[in-house]
């Protein structure tokens, strides 16, 4: 049964909107237009704040990246619904809030074409090493000698890490490079027909180049180990446009360093920003700062969508996306 709406017409009723971080400026102005909107990361003192107010507030609009921590959500007693702006929501303990009765949403669809294009693009930049070569350029390396040769990308065998929306568009996408494409999920996705293999190292040892969309949080933390990395072997390449937990990062780093696999292509860190100097200084490293949804047209999808998770919360006391009981990997 849906929740009864939380709004302004009943004084014991919870109204506020706690904004927990800084968002899209376009939402922000959404939120302040639309609703009683507090920004609690610009509180200068968000303790006293919550005491005081903790009660009011109906519903969290947050990022992916920030989430709704326990904490907060424990100072929160009448919180219906937290909003994610983000596909993500690993930052937010989706279990606990559920046994409150509180709702989560998150922004699905929406951000997968650009995550799938750009997780293609790093693959063929890593592999056909396109940043390195543009730097080669600008240092006056190439009247003094050649590039060095790369590896082609076209008929490679790829492994993709986690089939859910991400990885099927991305299969879709090297599908037009005659790629051999092998997948690893819990489960065999059915109707697909590319190899299943049930294990990220079985996966990693059958591939040139291993994609990882797998969704983060603790299921996933390091899921790709420095055994997946030693499997995925000298020639081989790593892509992660997931989360930066999902890669043992000191294993990277002494993979990478020791040429155990031949390059990684990077989008998400375990501690952003901060990227180790290890891959800063590889030449073999294409390092991206969280850009795969970072084009005018998805934030803004993404912003509307999370509007829209809040707009029928706060009239109705159901939501348009709500999360899945669990990720699909």
């Amino acid at each position: 049964m849906p929740k009864s709406p939380a709004t302004a017409a009943s004084t014991d009723a919870p109204d506020t909107v706690l904004q927990v971080s800084a968002l899209l400026p376009a939402l922000e102005s959404a939120l302040d237009e639309h609703y009683r909107t507090v920004r609690l990361h610009e509180l200068p003192d968000r303790d006293a704040w919550l005491r005081a107010h903790g009660h009011e507030v109906a519903a969290a609009v947050t990022s992916a990246r920030t989430g709704v921590d326990d904490a907060l959500m424990d100072a929160l007693p009448r919180l219906g619904a937290i909003v994610h702006f983000g596909v993500g929501y690993e930052t937010t303990d989706v279990v606990r809030a559920r046994a409150r009765g509180i709702d989560v949403s998150n922004t699905p669809d929406v951000l997968t074409d650009c995550v799938a294009d750009l997780a293609v693009g790093a693959l063929v930049d890593v592999m056909r090493r396109l940043s390195a070569a543009d730097r080669y350029v600008r240092a006056g390396g190439w009247p003094a000698a050649p590039f060095p040769l790369a590896d082609r990308v076209s008929g490679k065998r790829v492994g993709i890490l986690g089939l859910g929306r991400i990885g099927r568009a991305v299969a879709r996408r090297l599908e037009g490079f005659g790629a051999d494409l092998a997948y690893c999920t819990r489960t065999p996705v059915p109707g697909v027909a590319h190899r299943y293999l049930p294990s990220a190292e079985a996966l990693a040892g059958a591939c040139d180049a291993l994609v990882v969309t797998v969704a983060g949080g603790p299921g996933t933390r390091h899921l790709v180990s420095g055994a997946v990395l030693d499997a995925l072997g000298p020639r081989g390449y790593l892509v992660n446009v997931a989360r930066g937990s999902v890669v043992d990062e000191a294993a990277l780093v002494a993979a990478v360093t020791r040429g155990r696999i031949a390059g990684a292509a990077l989008d998400v860190f375990a501690d952003e920003p901060h990227v180790p100097r290890a891959l800063v200084e590889s030449d073999r490293v294409v390092l991206l700062p969280h850009i795969a949804s970072a084009t005018h047209e998805t934030r803004a999808a993404m912003g509307d969508l999370a509007l829209g998770n809040l707009r029928r919360f706060m009239a109705e006391g159901t939501l348009l996306t709500p999360v899945p009981d669990r990720p699909a990997h």
